[in-house]
């Protein structure tokens, strides 16, 4: 498993694909947080908060997971290089952990850099260093999950096509619907159901710098239920 992480990992440094990833990410943000005058800027926003951060994440999320994602199988599959992959002594499981982890590296390189907006805040908070430790760890840690589940589902949607756009549009479909489809449902129709499947529910509760057993209990399972659901249409293909 490690040496298909590192494979992959490396791959996407051995193209722009990473830079880019990198680079976009840290410019999209840069530009609405600081630049741009909207509903996230900082300075408009009037407190010494990361809170617009943790919102804007999300959306960029659902559109750059997807597009590091789209190839991890997809390639595979137009190149007819999956069954020379699985000659290899590794598992199947232990295959789509390497490429799941591959990705979510880089996603969390990507995040990285955002740590300088901590310090941002702490000086810009009257008095300096005016702002809840715990949120701003729990928001982090919310993230990490967010990006873990978005990635298990971004290498699911990786081997339903051959074509990396089909598989990054059916990657940022499933995210959204996740994210903002279940809560919208929920809202709607009034169901806790829905509300417990979305997100975007469990993702403010743990911002909130609570940590909760059944936040942590939901990401978990999603990730491990796309990650579950990877392998089996990878032994479906190769029958």
């Amino acid at each position: 498993m490690i040496a298909i992480l590192k494979k992959e990992f490396h791959s996407f440094f051995a193209s722009p694909v990473g830079y880019l990833v990198i680079g976009l990410f840290l410019v999209l943000n840069a530009l609405f947080l600081w630049v741009f005058e909207n509903d996230f800027n900082l300075f408009d926003y009037g407190f010494a908060d990361l809170t617009p951060f943790f919102q804007l994440v999300p959306w960029i999320f659902i559109f750059l997971i997807p597009a590091v994602t789209m190839r991890s199988f997809s390639d595979e599959l137009r190149l007819g290089t999956l069954e020379l992959l699985l000659t290899r002594p590794i598992s199947k499981v232990q295959l789509v952990l390497g490429k799941f982890f591959g990705a979510l590296l880089l996603i969390v390189l990507a995040l990285l850099p955002t740590l300088v907006y901590v310090y941002a805040i702490d000086q810009l908070g009257n008095p300096q260093g005016n702002y809840d430790l715990g949120v701003l760890i729990g928001s982090y840690l919310g993230l990490l999950f967010l990006a873990s589940a978005y990635t298990a589902i971004g290498v699911f949607a990786s081997t339903l096509s051959e074509n990396q756009i089909v598989a990054f549009i059916i990657a940022a479909f499933l995210c959204f619907l996740f994210f903002f489809g279940f809560n919208a449902l929920a809202d709607v129709l009034n169901s806790s159901f829905f509300k417990n499947l979305s997100l975007q529910n469990h993702f403010e509760s743990i911002s909130r710098g609570v940590i909760d057993s059944r936040d942590l209990i939901y990401f978990l399972s999603l990730t491990a239920f796309f990650i579950g659901a990877t392998v089996f249409k990878l032994e479906h293909k190769i029958r």
